[in-house]
């Protein structure tokens, strides 16, 4: 397999037009767990999010346009890879005018914006802005760090930005849990994520894991309707973008915990764990909010 910087870096991905609805957003809720173990009666926790009678998009939709323009990113010229190597490192995911509404037709263009060498793999990360077709009006900001597992030693950059995002000396100012199911990842790879990783044993093992694992997409929805719920009184139209790091797998069935701190009116810093194995699996993550 081939890492060339040269012919990679800068270079852009085919525009990809889809679009989305309130099944959509509704089935993207369900992939990430909303209802499960809450009153299927309760408005701001669960409704808002999965009945079209008063629907608001759960933010971190936002994320899912730019899986309709990833495709094109795999033997792409300077980026031959096996696919079962790549890792989701890190994401960031900006709604550019809160909230998110409800139904769009859209076009997501990318951009391969960073190749770093870091010896044992590749860091690559690539921008994707995501429009309404009519308007061209740009709607949401992706920014994905993908790491290519036995793709480093290529002569790159090796220096990437520094995470950051790293919580205070205390205790955490809120602290909410949620649990997945055994099924969860093959709910959630109805909304575009559809990496075999996620469902196939062989396919996992090929990956380096016994069994499949949760998508960290859906941990991340997860930890940004934590702080919804905590800090802003279930009002997703106050979300304005999250960042994350993902650290470990978390695997079906596991419960995710959100441990959160208020750095102001507008940023919350944060990092999830499982509960079952004590173990980070999201960090240096934040939220930003509106005021």
């Amino acid at each position: 397999m081939t890492i060339d910087p040269k012919k990679a870096l800068g270079a852009k991905l085919e525009p990809v037009e889809s679009d989305w609805n309130d099944d959509k957003l509704i089935l993207y809720a369900l992939g990430v767990g909303v209802g499960i173990g809450q009153s299927q009666v309760d408005q701001k926790k669960v409704l808002q999010y999965t009945y079209e009678n008063g629907l608001k998009a759960l933010p971190t939709y936002g994320v899912i346009p730019m899986f309709s323009a990833v495709g094109s990113l795999f033997n792409f010229p300077g980026l031959e890879f096996n696919p079962m190597m790549l890792l989701h490192g890190e994401q960031y995911t900006e709604i550019l005018e809160p909230p998110l509404p409800t139904s769009a037709e859209i076009v997501t263009e990318g951009t391969i914006s960073g190749i770093y060498d870091k010896g044992k793999g590749a860091l690559v990360t690539i921008d994707f802005i995501t429009r309404e077709k009519k308007t061209g009006k740009a709607l949401i900001k992706n920014v994905m760090g993908t790491f290519i597992r036995g793709e480093g030693g290529f002569g790159g950059d090796a220096k990437s930005p520094e995470p950051g995002n790293v919580p205070p000396d205390r205790a955490p100012d809120a602290v909410v849990e949620y649990p997945t199911q055994t099924h969860q990842a093959l709910l959630y790879r109805l909304s575009g994520d559809k990496n075999p990783l996620h469902v196939d044993t062989m396919m996992a093992k090929m990956g380096g894991f016994d069994v499949p694992i949760l998508h960290g997409l859906c941990t991340f929805g997860n930890l940004g309707r934590a702080v919804i719920e905590a800090f802003t009184d279930n009002e997703p139209e106050r979300f304005k973008s999250i960042q994350v790091r993902f650290s470990k797998p978390v695997f079906p069935g596991e419960t995710i915990v959100t441990q959160m701190w208020k750095i102001s009116d507008t940023e919350i810093v944060c990092k999830a764990r499982v509960k079952e194995r004590d173990l980070d699996v999201i960090t240096n993550a934040k939220v930003v909010l509106t005021k």
